[in-house]
């Protein structure tokens, strides 16, 4: 249904709702309370993410690709951020002629964000976090094994 939701299954179990219909949105009003994203400015921090092609059909090693089917990782899959302090991160999709995408999904489950990352191109956002904890990252598309967790940490004391 057009402006519902949509579930991301992984294995036996609901990894995460989010909006149907929707391909890419950042923070709404109720997401921005736990996490706020822009498109553009400078943050006090900066990470770099890949997206890496482990095995694919033109490279990967055939057993690999015929037992598991294509297989890509961002790298890195673990980041560590402090609250309330804005950090850019920007995405590099390193393969030519594959899309991926970034959903960033809270500790119940609730995408916060779903936004595309291009073939060959850097994306940058700045994220500011305004809650402490564990968050989940995905690329829809290359479940299960392209995700990863982000750390946020208590802000730093004065």
């Amino acid at each position: 249904m057009e402006g519902g939701l949509f579930l991301l299954v992984v294995g036996a179990g609901v990894v995460a709702v989010g909006r149907a219909g929707e391909t890419t949105y950042l923070p709404g009003a109720g997401a921005s309370e736990v996490v706020t994203v822009t498109r553009g400015g400078t943050g006090a921090a900066g990470i770099t993410v890949l997206t890496e092609a482990v095995a694919i059909k033109e490279t990967g090693p055939k057993e690999t690709v015929d037992r598991f089917g294509e297989v890509y990782a961002f790298a890195p899959n673990f980041l560590a951020v402090r609250r309330d302090e804005p950090t850019v991160i920007s995405f590099r999709n390193l393969q030519p002629d594959d899309e991926h995408d970034f959903m960033l999904v809270d500790a119940e489950g609730n995408v916060l964000m779903r936004v595309m990352l291009p073939p060959l191109q850097e994306t940058s956002y700045v994220f500011t976090f305004h809650r402490e904890g564990l968050f989940r990252f995905y690329c829809t598309m290359h479940q299960p094994d392209m995700s990863g967790q982000i750390l946020v940490l208590a802000a730093k004391r004065g």
